[in-house]
């Protein structure tokens, strides 16, 4: 039977593309793997920003380095070719970093770089979501994990 196949921040599968050249490798990558077909993405790196970066946050529907760079161009780039790679390979699923200003999924930081969260989407992740892809964050893995147990 095939598995089925679920979009997935690279960070979250131990690879270096956090804004600070680590990751947020998770606990659960093993369980991930025997269920699902992973797809890699990290729409920032994708986007042409280079690993390790300055942090960037959303501000005014804009996404800006903590330097003051406007990066909504590489943001917006990376966001379209995450969303490709979802629709030319038929993935109904995404797991994304939570507050992520690419992949958030239910907060974001408030743009203003004190470390403050308020409700809202990645750019990536609005993206997916606009066109019916199914997001959950990394503190959601055991509800996706189920669902797929449920669904087999």
């Amino acid at each position: 039977m095939m598995k089925p196949k679920l979009l997935i921040s690279a960070c979250l599968t131990g690879k270096n593309t956090k804004y600070s050249g680590g990751n947020n490798l998770s606990p659960f990558l093993s369980e991930l793997e025997k269920r699902f077909d992973l797809y890699l993405i990290c729409p920032e790196v994708m986007g042409g920003l280079p690993t390790p970066r300055d942090p960037s946050e959303q501000k005014n529907n804009k996404v800006f380095s903590n330097t003051g760079k406007d990066v909504t161009k590489e943001f917006e780039l990376g966001a379209r070719l995450s969303l490709e790679i979802a629709l030319k390979n038929n993935i109904q699923f995404a797991l994304l970093k939570e507050s992520s200003p690419s992949c958030g999924t239910h907060q974001i930081y408030d743009g203003t770089f004190s470390g403050k969260k308020i409700p809202g989407e990645g750019v990536a992740a609005q993206l997916l979501k606009e066109h019916g892809i199914q997001l959950y964050s990394e503190n959601e893995i055991l509800e996706l994990l189920k669902e797929q147990t449920n669904e087999d």
